[in-house]
């Protein structure tokens, strides 16, 4: 995830803002999705509860990650709970896509685990 914010640090250092080649720049586009992953996760990993666990199997790609949830209260105490969050390239517009990868049994969880909040 730092990759990520570094590497738009330094793009934008080093061409500026606007680049002389526009085939350099095409090649070089950051989506808006990834511009906004890169301060919305940065203010997850500072606000997460000590219960929660977020984890980048590959730190360049900001919009695939797990979530590890550990409540320390409540019917699931003592439970851990995976779940996988992937956000679609429409983000912001879009919302998330959201899957629990252990098996639980919760009314807004199916069986496959595919999450549903209607």
């Amino acid at each position: 995830m730092l990759t990520l914010a570094n590497k738009l640090k330094r793009d934008h250092g080093v061409k500026g803002p606007h680049s002389p080649n526009p085939a350099s720049d095409s090649t070089r586009r950051v989506s808006v999705r990834d511009k906004l992953l890169v301060k919305e996760v940065a203010e997850l990993e500072a606000n997460l509860p000590c219960t929660c666990k977020v984890n980048f199997p590959d730190p360049n790609k900001l919009h695939y990650f797990h979530l590890a949830v550990s409540p320390d209260e409540g019917y699931y105490q003592g439970g851990k709970f995976q779940f996988e969050i992937e956000v679609p390239d429409a983000y912001n517009m879009v919302p998330p896509k959201v899957k629990c990868l252990t098996r639980i049994w919760h009314p807004n969880i199916t069986e496959t685990g595919e999450i549903c909040l209607r």
